[in-house]
């Protein structure tokens, strides 16, 4: 499986998460990025979005398939960075750990029908961890996301740092990416 495409054909997205990642997230950058994200719902069928109702998936995945060919390289990433902020988010992780759990919590909050993937966070020592994200984004998109869920929960002094290790990639067709995470 490579990445933006749907593991399941009835996997829907939560309005809200639409409209939180273009409207907040990536209107951070600029205008032109949340009008290129719009243009490109609206292409694939999302006009409009309200953050009331569910939307496929795979057109959601198609735009962000266009984000990452038309814009600046590193938007992903960036992008990805901004989840935590503007998402619908448990509530109070008191640590890093509880913090990279909490990403599949949410995952699971503004995704639903059919196999929609996972995120899974396992200590791998005192300040280290692996999070395993087995779900069609962009590896890039993940990594930001996990490096701003640690960066949030670290202690002040602590440097975070998110590789991408072991021997899956979606990138290369595989359903999963794994990521070593340190504090």
């Amino acid at each position: 499986m490579a990445p933006y495409e749907a593991f399941d054909d009835g996997v829907e997205v939560h309005g809200r998460t639409i409209l939180s990642v273009v409207d907040d997230a990536l209107a951070r950058f600029a205008d032109s990025y949340r009008e290129t994200a719009y243009d490109t719902l609206a292409a694939n069928g999302i006009d409009d979005p309200s953050p009331d109702e569910w939307y496929p998936q795979q057109a959601w995945l198609d735009t962000f398939a266009v984000i990452a060919a038309e814009l600046e390289p590193h938007i992903l990433d960036r992008l990805g960075e901004q989840i935590p902020d503007v998402a619908d988010w448990p509530d109070e992780p008191s640590s890093v750990g509880d913090g990279l759990r909490a990403i599949d919590e949410a995952y699971r909050r503004n995704h639903r029908g059919g196999d929609i993937g996972h995120y899974r966070y396992e200590s791998t020592g005192e300040r280290t961890g692996e999070v395993t994200c087995k779900n069609p984004y962009p590896c890039e998109f993940d990594r930001g996301l996990i490096r701003a869920t640690a960066r949030e929960y670290a202690p002040v002094e602590s440097f975070v740092f998110v590789e991408e290790r072991g021997d899956r990639c979606r990138r290369d067709g595989d359903d999963a990416c794994v990521f070593t995470v340190s504090w």
